[in-house]
Parts: C-alpha cells; structure tokens; sequence
C-alpha cells in the first residue's frame, strides 16, 4: 500500500538519543529516523554506506583525518569501510539510509548498539 509519511510526527515517537527507528524501506533497505545528542562511538561498517540526513539540527561528523559540519537540509555519504563518530552538541533529527543489515555500531558492540529497531 502507498502512504505517505510525516518525518516530524514520526519523531514524536522516538523516546531515546541514539535510537532509531525504521520508518520505510525501499530496495533491501531501510529509512531510518533518529534524535541524536551528544558523542556517538567511533566505528564502521565493512560492507555498507551509510546517508545521513540533518532534518534539524546540526550534526558534526568526525573522520579520522577530519571533521565535517551537516547542517539542516544537509547529507553526508560515509563509504563503507570509513570510520567515523556523529556528535551532536544539541538535540538534532537525522534520517538515513542504510542496506537492512547494517548494524548501528558496525564494527563495534557496546551501550549503543541496537538490534531490533520499532518499525512505525
């Protein structure tokens, strides 16, 4: 069935920072929605890109070698195999995109990691 979705409402129902939820899929992956503050675990993802999307907020993205702001309206593509670490110094809503069996934390288990996401 074809729906539509309200990515605002939709995060109304997000309790917890660093907990998405998975609002769509589409061609084997998932649409995910997230409220996200503070520092992320640095980590990476050996078979999967990832896109985030700022939808408010602004969100910094830490790279080894560098750190790149994303701000509302705003996408950032992180290659597979590329660590990285999201920080957020205020409350801010990403959406992404990524292949169903990425797992949040990658390569890393730990407080953070989230195996069964709220489809909503």
């Amino acid at each position: 069935m074809i729906s539509k979705s309200n990515i605002l409402k939709k995060a109304e129902l997000i309790k917890d920072y660093w907990s998405p939820i998975i609002i769509g899929e589409l061609n084997g992956q998932y649409v995910k929605l997230a409220k996200i503050k503070g520092e992320f675990t640095w980590h990476k993802h050996d078979n999967e890109d990832e896109l985030f999307q700022v939808v408010e907020g602004q969100m910094i993205m830490m790279l080894r070698d560098k750190s790149i702001e994303v701000n509302k309206g705003e996408i950032i593509i992180i290659p597979k195999g590329v660590e990285h670490k999201p920080v957020a110094h205020i409350e801010t809503l990403i959406l992404l995109f990524e292949p169903k069996s990425t797992l949040n934390t990658g390569n890393q288990i730990n407080d953070f990691t989230k195996y069964d996401l709220d489809v909503v």
